[in-house]
């Protein structure tokens, strides 16, 4: 599908008097991948169980491509891949196994079963231990398994519950590559997470809640920047060759930067006040340099600052 859809109407979920999520209104379209962040209780994990009919609204509507998921979850639900907190594979299972059945209550039709599993299991780098029972795998290893399980049926959009949450270093990072592979297969994800790198790095959007309200949504530059209320902002570039001393003093004398911080040879954040616009014309002057610019990005600590200003009541 080109323009795959998630929408909110006016989702809310109460257990008695308590609000988990109140009112929420969001529209995602098309192909990205969408940050979901906020604190513990925000709201998030109730969001995505909402969209999946996990759980069932108070009231409001939660639409797949149109279709209520309540109402209609076969057909809404359809194209949708989903990894919802950590679900368990069974430990005696190998995990050829494991997805054959998972991909049979899919629905998957039998003659392309095959076809299926071998697709995804290349997909995320785990054909190797195909008939490895998953009660041996490392925690990793299992959460690569469930995401496998969430492509079964190749999906338009997909939806992850903090997919790295409790993982190795090298199981995060694992775990991130597949997300960047599946953005270029042009899919729309929609991904809860606490960690504001892993957003940065990942995400092309991001969307702030707290205490089951919406408090800000869009591309990330645009919502660090309404944040930032006037202060600096930060803006990490990369260049694909390694840049010379005489060209990062050409960069501190562009007209609005205020700093230039080292990150590597070929990384650096660069620190200017100003918004969208000072953004925009700052990549132009950078261009201007032919310096090899292949990022331009809001940094992580700057989503981390937005972060702490949203969220400083609960943090």
């Amino acid at each position: 599908m080109a323009n795959p859809l998630l929408q909110a109407i006016n989702l809310t979920k109460r257990y008695g008097q308590f609000t988990a999520l109140s009112n929420l209104n969001i529209k995602i379209v098309g192909p990205k991948c969408v940050g979901f962040l906020g604190p513990n209780g925000a709201g998030k994990t109730t969001t995505l169980k909402l969209f999946t009919d996990m759980i069932r609204p108070t009231y409001g509507h939660a639409l797949i491509n149109g279709v209520d998921v309540h109402k209609n979850k076969k057909i809404a639900l359809s194209m949708v891949g989903t990894l919802i907190e950590t679900p368990e594979v069974y430990p005696s299972l190998t995990e050829k196994e494991a997805l054959f059945m998972i991909a049979e209550i899919k629905g998957v039709p039998h003659k392309f079963l095959e076809r299926s599993v071998k697709e995804v299991v290349n997909k995320v780098k785990m054909k190797r231990w195909l008939d490895q029972k998953v009660g041996k795998m490392s925690k990793g290893m299992k959460q690569r398994i469930n995401i496998a399980a969430a492509l079964l049926g190749d999906p338009d959009i997909i939806l992850l519950d903090e997919p790295t949450s409790g993982l190795d270093p090298r199981g995060m990072s694992e775990v991130r590559e597949i997300i960047k592979d599946l953005k270029k297969e042009k899919k729309l994800i929609f991904m809860s997470s606490h960690l504001l790198s892993e957003v940065s790095e990942i995400c092309d959007e991001v969307a702030l809640i707290n205490h089951g309200k919406l408090m800000a949504y869009g591309p990330i530059n645009e919502v660090t920047s309404r944040f930032s209320n006037g202060r600096t902002a930060i803006i990490e570039v990369s260049t694909i060759r390694p840049l010379q001393s005489s060209v990062i003093k050409r960069i501190r004398k562009i007209n609005g930067v205020r700093g230039v911080d080292i990150l590597d040879t070929k990384r650096f954040n660069l620190r200017l006040f100003g918004g969208i616009d000072a953004q925009q014309k700052l990549l132009e002057s950078l261009v201007k340099l032919r310096i090899g610019v292949i990022s331009f990005k809001p940094s992580a600590s700057a989503l981390e600052e937005t972060y702490l200003s949203v969220f400083k009541e609960t943090v």
